[in-house]
């Protein structure tokens, strides 16, 4: 566990690299595929996968939060499968503004909270029926054990969380490597990854000064931290894709 100060440096740090990034993703084709979709009452980005777990944990007629949601296309998805209101939270307002551009063109039942997750309000909703945690949230956090301690106190007692994440075994290859197939760093690694550079989904490069921190977390560290929070663990299920861009 880190310290306070030391998580609120990084996740600044995360948080300036968000937003500095955030107008590149906006003059991609997804992004104006998304806004095209979403004029569609029934549009989702969500795979079938992630839309049966949320189907099996109720979401039809339920209270949303979606703790990293960046744009919002996921948050805003899930009003395809019956969802009655959704809160999307993430630090960088830069993607907010796009999340509440899709849903202005939904017309969805959603708002978004533009906040750090370990510095959330006192006054924020803690009776969410499901709470849910999608690719790329969970190596953005310092500290594991307080991150889903807060994710925990969110929900309602008998709420549902539902990750879907990156296997953490693909954190010991480097797509950039001449060899990517081959393991370059111990799964075991703990330090983060401190990357410069704009973040991107298609692999382009663009400079940037600033640095930001990209933690491998164990499967076992990840298991000990939802259940350290509270939460009791129903299902554990490991597929044979990638839900990496």
């Amino acid at each position: 566990m880190r310290s306070p100060a030391t998580t609120k440096h990084i996740t600044a740090a995360n948080r300036n690299k968000w937003d500095a990034s955030a107008k590149y993703h906006e003059q991609s084709d997804q992004w104006s595929a998304l806004k095209l979709g979403f004029a569609e009452k029934s549009y989702s980005v969500l795979d079938d996968i992630v839309s049966a777990a949320l189907t099996s944990a109720g979401v039809d007629g339920a209270k949303l939060v979606q703790i990293g949601c960046n744009n919002g296309r996921e948050i805003l998805s899930t009003f395809s499968l019956g969802a009655r209101r959704g809160l999307g939270l993430d630090q960088s307002q830069q993607f907010l503004q796009q999340a509440q551009t899709l849903q202005a063109i939904s017309g969805h039942n959603c708002q978004f909270l533009c906040r750090d997750i370990y510095a959330l309000p006192n006054n924020i909703e803690q009776d969410f029926d499901i709470a849910l945690i999608t690719i790329g949230v969970l190596n953005w956090m310092p500290d594991l054990i307080r991150f889903f301690e807060i994710a925990a106190g969110l929900l309602r007692p008998d709420g549902h969380m539902l990750v879907y994440e990156t296997h953490p075994f693909l954190e010991m290859f480097d797509p950039e490597s001449t060899t990517p197939h081959t393991p370059t760093f111990s799964y075991f690694k703990t330090q983060p990854h401190v990357e410069s550079g704009l973040i991107t989904y298609d692999g382009e490069k663009i400079a940037n000064p600033g640095k930001s921190y990209w933690f491998p977390h164990q499967l076992g560290a990840i298991v000990s931290a939802i259940t350290a929070a509270g939460l009791q663990i129903a299902k554990l299920e490991e597929f044979p894709h990638s839900i990496r861009e």
